[in-house]
């Protein structure tokens, strides 16, 4: 059985060489890539079977990196993901250093990432994850490693070989959009 550092660097590896992941996350499984690679993004939407008008959710590792990604960071942002309780991703008015393709517009859903795994690959590949549910578009999420389709298991370049037997309750994050005069809609509860 491979270890948590093994799966890690295996994942970041995957990563650097462009390729898509199928992984664990804080909320449920997910189909990510390098988020600064325009042909990683493309191959997640491939995968997913995804149009290209459905923007992917952007993981980082820690709340100081939302600078690098986000133009202008609405001050509530920060209060609002340090008093979360549960994943809270945040759509940011306007996108910088990211592909083009990880969005439909200008906009950027951003998930500071509360899981170990996910943080120790994003840490060590030093760049953001795109992460959108594992399975086809109009299908309903996987909430397990097993509920996902052998159809998504075979599409991607690598599957992340921890946590395929945790049973636990996910849910897919609570997603607000965030406007630049401070205030915000929530757009998925």
């Amino acid at each position: 059985m491979t270890t948590f550092e093994e799966e890690v660097q295996k994942t970041v590896a995957c990563l650097k060489a462009g390729k898509t992941i199928l992984y664990p996350t804080d909320t449920i499984w997910g189909i990510g890539c390098d988020a600064t690679n325009n042909r990683a993004c493309s191959k997640v939407y491939e995968v997913k079977q995804r149009p290209n008008d459905k923007s992917l959710i952007v993981l980082i590792d820690t709340i100081e990196r939302l600078s690098d990604y986000v133009v202008n960071i609405p001050p509530i942002a920060y209060d609002l993901i340090n008093h979360a309780i549960n994943p809270l991703s945040i759509i940011y008015p306007e996108s910088k250093s990211l592909a083009k393709n990880v969005s439909a517009d200008k906009t950027v859903c951003i998930r500071v990432v509360n899981h170990d795994f996910c943080r120790e690959v994003i840490q060590q590949f030093g760049k953001p994850i795109t992460s959108t549910s594992a399975n086809l578009s109009g299908q309903p999420s996987a909430r397990t490693y097993r509920e996902i389709s052998d159809e998504v298991k075979q599409s991607v370049d690598y599957t992340v070989q921890l946590y395929h037997d945790i049973f636990s309750t996910p849910k897919s994050s609570t997603i607000i959009r965030l406007h630049d005069d401070n205030t915000f809609d929530i757009i998925r509860p």
